[in-house]
């Protein structure tokens, strides 16, 4: 692998298809839910279960096909293979999740979680090989936040633009034909982004990956790096303390607010300043090393968001400022923790000559949706039994406030805590390697 700098034209050319393939994420997790609970009609508990148990599946199969990515690796395709046959996966899912047909309950919960395994499948798929494959671009340790940053701002790029698309595919109120809509104008994006990127991004030497034959020694290989097992720890508190409110955010602005018409323009703020905040995260990993970065982020982001508790009707001017600066904090974790994760996949390969980074993305991706599925399947299922229903604003100030902002605030705190006794800052563990002689875990 080269350690040369990558050049711009290498760099955005890598870094098109994170647009596509965030435009997907968006509509999948916060739309998906309200569409189908909401206007729709099916039961909110109900619609918690379906989507919990299409994530959970989900997520089981992402360690199979980053073995898989693994083991492609050295043909001639390598990983483009698999990027190139998630597509047709990610157009169909995408399609008849936002096409549902006129059906009785049990039909339509059904198509819920049957539109949502191919679209996941799609995704996991396609995303689990591209971060391979950025993985492997560069070996310097701050270039590598330069590819995680870049990578990150065409991702809020693309969630920019699902939530914006909406409010002009539709008139106000007709949320169900603008998702259709936005689902059949997603595929040529999609096409182009992933174009770009096979043609443009960087053609990384092949280098043999030398691993254990079988899947379950594979992710053993993973699992033994201490390090890793503390980054997908924190990565997992952290992941469900953002997954929450992403979740409940329409419910929120619907009941709790009182302005459903700014769902967009407020999602439009928070992902609009993580992408103008990146460049402050990559200069905190540089000047503080990246594990201090991310903590500070932490911190940040809980002094930014749990203001959003003492909201009530019509304060839309102060969630904006709260949308801005949580949106601001959120670059930390678009940039700094999957740069923080190719620094420690070096440590494998000075250790026992293996780089098995789709094993290593796999179970991080895994991680990554049971984020999203502990989100929507518990606050989903407790704000029914808690007695809030959508669209009663009347009940929803001490349910919904609370799961919306106490909860992930006191998640992300744990996070934090795990995060400032975790070893994982990879740059000063290697420097010790070097000066000891000693490979640590």
């Amino acid at each position: 692998m080269s350690a040369s700098p990558l050049s711009r034209r290498e760099l955005l050319g890598y870094a098109a298809f994170a647009l596509p393939l965030a435009m997907s994420a968006l509509p999948v997790y916060v739309h998906a839910p309200k569409l189908y609970g909401d206007d729709l009609g099916l039961p909110l508990a109900l619609v918690g279960v379906v989507v919990l148990a299409a994530r959970l599946l989900d997520a089981v199969q992402d360690p199979f096909l980053g073995w898989l990515s693994d083991r492609s690796a050295s043909s001639r395709r390598g990983r483009r293979l698999l990027l190139i046959l998630s597509l047709p996966l990610l157009a169909a899912g995408m399609l008849t999740l936002f096409h549902p047909p006129s059906s009785h309950k049990a039909a339509l919960a059904a198509w819920l979680w049957v539109s949502l395994m191919v679209v996941q499948l799609g995704f996991s798929m396609g995303s689990i090989s591209y971060y391979a494959i950025g993985a492997e671009l560069s070996e310097d340790y701050h270039e590598r936040t330069r590819v995680t940053a870049t990578r990150g701002a065409f991702a809020v790029a693309g969630v920019l633009i699902a939530a914006a698309a909406p409010r002009f595919l539709a008139a106000p109120g007709e949320e169900a034909q603008a998702l259709a809509l936005f689902s059949v104008t997603f595929l040529p994006l999609l096409l182009i982004g992933a174009i770009i990127t096979l043609r443009l991004s960087r053609r990384t030497a092949v280098q043999p990956v030398h691993q254990p034959q079988g899947i379950f020694a594979t992710l053993a290989l993973t699992l033994r790096n201490g390090r890793y097992r503390w980054l997908i720890a924190i990565t997992l508190l952290s992941g469900i303390a953002a997954a929450i409110p992403g979740t409940l955010i329409l419910f929120y602005v619907q009941d709790v607010l009182q302005r459903p018409a700014l769902s967009g323009p407020f999602l439009m703020l928070y992902f609009l300043f993580a992408a103008a905040g990146m460049p402050l995260w990559i200069a905190a990993a540089r000047r503080l090393g990246k594990k201090n970065a991310w903590l500070l982020g932490m911190f940040f982001s809980v002094a930014a968001f749990v203001w959003a508790f003492l909201l009530g009707a019509g304060d839309a001017t102060a969630f904006a400022i709260v949308c801005v600066l949580s949106g601001l904090a959120y670059g930390a974790e678009l940039a700094i923790p999957p740069s923080l994760l190719a620094d420690i996949v070096d440590t494998d390969v000075r250790a026992v000559d293996a780089r098995p980074d789709g094993a290593y993305f796999g179970v991080w991706q895994m991680i990554d949706k049971l984020n999203l599925a502990l989100a929507a399947g518990i606050a989903l299922p407790a704000l029914g039994w808690l007695g809030y229903h959508p669209g009663e604003p009347q009940h929803a100030h001490s349910t919904l406030s609370s799961m919306y902002a106490l909860v992930p605030c006191g998640i992300k705190l744990a996070a934090a805590a795990a995060l400032w006794i975790a070893p994982i800052e990879a740059r000063a563990l290697l420097s010790q390697e070097r000066t000891t002689g000693e490979f640590i875990r």
